[in-house]
């Protein structure tokens, strides 16, 4: 089917069925709001823009409604009935003038309408200021924040830059939003993603570590993350992009000291963990103070056999939800499964996400199986079955 060049390609469901009233005000941040409105169908969003007489000398409201397929009101005779049935609200970007007169309960336009709406209702709203240094650290813009934080709206800050406190990126806007709509949806968990490759010292500049880029951890985390959850991530050695929203990422590359930092968690309500760090099986058992000097022949180095991580945290996370990954090579289908299912009675587990080695570079293979307490397993064609599979386990 060919693509029309108003399309999007929907890159997750966080904003599925959610109706988002999406204010532009008349900073000049406002040349990004073909972004942002992209960006939010991307994740399901169905938008209605509202854009101020000033927004509308910056960017067109033809351009903005190619942006959206939706509608855009510019003035009072606009289709108003979005307002009734808003999600959320998102005003990027937001000037000082624009905030300023929301908190005063002016209605000089319909983006005020809006807010005044979903401040009577409860509905979710962000605002993503964007102004000059000076006016952002005015003592008075510090005061309309505080006030609007203190009235539940979430005002999100981009980093200093060229002397103007600019919007952050749009991918960074639309996954707060995400997290902030979705967070008022019941059965909001606390979750802890591990995550990323870990290593061992043979002396102190070298190592030996495993294989894992941490690209399935991120992609867990940022899923749950953009559907409310509060999420806290455990990583090891990554060279996958961190998704630069998600709250609390802890660095911990070595076996031990990851182990140390879960414990640390397990003694706050969690309910639920994805163990999906790779663990080193084997550690150094003696590293070399210093370096160990070369051309000196071959070296031995002995390997012992290290905690195992999901067997130390049975007991204190024995009320939670827990999903494990277990890799295999070299075996047929169903003895994997038989292996995953051991290692679910064996631990404590909820489920296991199981796959092979020799898989994963084959495109035609299915992502993993999930396979459960009861032996039962499913096919998970692609990430974004994986984490829809991990996410309604944790919610159910």
């Amino acid at each position: 089917m060919a693509v029309r060049d108003t399309d999007v390609e929907v890159r997750g469901s966080a904003l599925a069925g959610r109706r988002v009233v999406l204010g532009v005000s008349g900073g000049i941040a406002a040349v990004d709001t073909v972004r942002i409105a992209r960006e939010l169908r991307r994740q399901g969003a169905e938008i209605t823009v509202i854009m101020t007489t000033a927004a509308q000398r910056i960017i067109t409201p033809l351009a903005v409604r190619w942006a959206t397929q939706g509608e855009v009101i510019t003035d009072w005779d606009g289709d108003m009935e979005a307002l009734n049935t808003a999600d959320g609200v998102l005003v990027v970007p937001t000037t000082r003038d624009t905030l300023a007169s929301s908190l005063h309960g002016l209605q000089n336009g319909p983006l005020l309408m809006a807010l005044s709406v979903a401040r009577s209702r409860g509905t979710p709203v962000m605002m993503v200021p964007s102004m000059h240094i000076d006016l952002a650290n005015d003592p008075i813009t510090s005061e309309l924040v505080d006030r609007a934080r203190t009235e539940g709206i979430n005002v999100l800050w981009g980093e200093e830059a060229e002397g103007k406190r600019k919007t952050p990126d749009h991918e960074t806007t639309v996954a707060t939003f995400c997290h902030l709509v979705n967070a008022q949806k019941p059965q909001r968990k606390s979750i802890v993603v591990t995550l990323g490759a870990t290593r061992s010292s043979i002396d102190d500049v070298r190592f030996i570590q495993n294989y894992s880029s941490g690209t399935t951890g991120f992609a867990v985390a940022n899923d749950l993350y953009r559907h409310g959850h509060d999420v806290t991530c455990v990583a090891g050695i990554t060279t996958a992009t961190q998704p630069e929203w998600l709250p609390l990422v802890i660095r911990a590359p070595e076996p031990k000291q990851m182990l140390a930092e879960l414990k640390a968690l397990s003694n706050d309500r969690i309910d639920a963990w994805i163990h999906a760090a790779a663990v080193l099986d084997y550690v150094v058992d003696s590293p070399a103070e210093g370096k160990i000097a070369s051309q000196q022949g071959g070296l031995d180095v002995k390997l012992v056999e290290s905690e195992k991580h999901i067997m130390a945290l049975k007991e204190p996370c024995k009320d939670a939800v827990r999903i494990g990954f277990k890799l295999e090579s070299g075996i047929k289908q169903k003895d994997l499964i038989y292996r995953a299912t051991a290692q679910i009675e064996k631990a404590g587990m909820t489920a296991v996400i199981a796959n092979r080695l020799e898989d994963l570079s084959d495109e035609e293979k299915p992502r993993g199986y999930l396979v459960d307490a009861y032996g039962s397993h499913f096919i998970l064609e692609d990430e974004d079955k994986m984490c829809d599979a991990i996410r309604t386990f944790i919610e159910r």
